[in-house]
């Protein structure tokens, strides 16, 4: 356990064999509690809980320009150390999981330089995944030339 406070988040997915697949198999999260319309999973040492709902009740995401890159709206995902990122991004081609938006290193030479890749998950839920070359500008506001 850290020192910080853990997020729960709670996604809609029409499909909980596929999510259990995704999550647990796919990008390594443990399991936690299940019943027939719902799976908890560690998801980075946070609490992701996926609900299944008719598909007439999933979200619609919009997107919005990032660095060159139309970045959908409606994501979330883990900030990753900076040597970790490598290791998913490899898991991910290993499951052949395909990219929304390929790895990229945004803001590359700028203080809050970045790797990123953004996948699907099998019910339409888009995750980032991050990491910063220096974590400290995770916040930063200043000095920052972001368009």
């Amino acid at each position: 356990m850290t020192d910080y406070p853990r997020f729960h988040l709670a996604l809609p997915v029409t499909d909980l064999e596929q999510a259990r697949i995704f999550y647990g198999e796919v990008l390594g999260c443990a399991q936690g509690r299940c019943s027939e319309r719902w799976i908890d999973f560690d998801f980075w040492g946070h609490q992701l809980v996926v609900h299944r709902v008719h598909s007439s009740e999933l979200p619609v995401t919009s997107t919005n320009p990032v660095d060159a890159e139309q970045v959908p709206a409606g994501h979330f995902g883990p900030i990753l150390p900076w040597d970790e990122f490598q290791p998913l991004l490899e898991r991910l081609r290993e499951h052949g999981v395909e990219f929304v938006i390929g790895p990229t290193l945004r803001f590359a030479g700028r203080r809050g330089e970045q790797q990123t890749l953004f996948v699907k998950d099998p019910c339409g839920n888009y995750l980032e995944f991050k990491a910063f070359r220096n974590i400290e500008m995770l916040f930063a506001t200043d000095g920052l030339d972001y368009p």
